[in-house]
């Protein structure tokens, strides 16, 4: 699983669109937070939008690649989380899905 956050709905919902389009990413959920950081020095308290892109670890090169590309912040977040397990059926699809060269079934 990939993760990033953006600062719009509108550049979340975009991007998720485009990582699935792509096949980079089987399903990617987009999620409204709030997030506090440090940046420059300032404690920061933003709203944003996480997405979580199921996908295969083989593929997360291109995935930042294609992130980084299309992301409006000067450093985005991008990062890979391993998956330990899951349904078998649901994990088979997520390889199909995002399986180069092929497009996913329903």
């Amino acid at each position: 699983m990939v993760t990033t956050a953006l600062g719009t709905e509108n550049e979340a919902e975009t991007l998720a669109a485009a990582l699935v389009e792509a096949g980079l990413a089987a399903c990617v959920q987009v999620m409204h937070v709030r997030s506090f950081y440090r940046w420059e020095g300032e404690l920061k308290r933003e709203p944003e939008w996480v997405l979580l892109a199921k996908t295969r670890s083989a593929r997360f090169a291109e995935i930042e690649a294609f992130i980084r590309e299309r992301h409006s912040y000067e450093l985005p977040e991008v990062l890979q989380l391993p998956v330990a397990g899951g349904s078998p059926d649901y994990l088979r699809w997520l390889l199909e899905a995002t399986s180069t060269g092929t497009k996913p079934q329903a």
